[in-house]
């Protein structure tokens, strides 16, 4: 296994950010299916800032979106992770959990399989209270992984960072606590 893996799942290694994540992340970010749910494509410059941000959580929390390998071939796919999020709503401060993976890795199961071991280590391991999660509306890809995940449906909302984005700003929240991560995994 490589050491830089905080944990793995069955095919997947989550680590922290390096310096030679930039290329193959501003690649993906670049691609406008992979950011269709989003305002626009993100720059090299903004990718490096995200993963400046990441490194900054992980370092404060132990947690961030975290850069996501196959263990197979150590190829970075995308991110797979949680997030402390602060903007301005209803359910903020919080932490989220959230995915991003590059095109060729889409419909593999290997958002939902990075997705339940980031919910393991946020309950059994960091002992955090609720994980929440938001996606536009029409993102339905996303809307599926939460449901699969064990997340419940609280609400929709406009989003507050997407408010001159008509198409997007319309979003869902899912939620799960610590004690519902419970149940369900001993049922599992």
């Amino acid at each position: 296994m490589n050491q830089n893996y905080l944990f793995t799942s069955e095919r997947l290694g989550f680590r922290n950010w390096l310096p030679e994540d930039l290329p193959t992340m501003a690649r993906m970010n670049a691609d406008p299916a992979v950011m269709q749910y989003f305002p626009s494509t993100h720059s090299a410059e903004r990718t490096q800032q995200f993963i400046d941000r990441m490194q900054k959580q992980y370092s404060e929390n132990k947690y961030c979106y975290f850069a996501t390998e196959k263990l197979e071939t150590g190829e970075l796919i995308g991110f797979i992770g949680l997030a402390y999020q602060s903007f301005e709503a209803p359910f903020t401060p919080c932490v989220d959990i959230g995915w991003r993976l590059a095109q060729q890795h889409w419909n593999h199961g290997y958002a939902t399989e990075g997705a339940k071991r980031c919910l393991q280590y946020a309950f059994r391991e960091l002992s955090l209270e609720k994980i929440l999660a938001t996606a536009a509306a029409i993102n339905r890809p996303s809307i599926k992984v939460m449901e699969k995940i064990g997340l419940q449906f609280d609400y929709e909302f406009e989003h507050p960072l997407l408010l001159n984005f008509d198409r997007i700003k319309t979003c869902v929240l899912y939620s799960i606590d610590a004690e519902t991560y419970r149940k369900n995994t001993e049922v599992a």
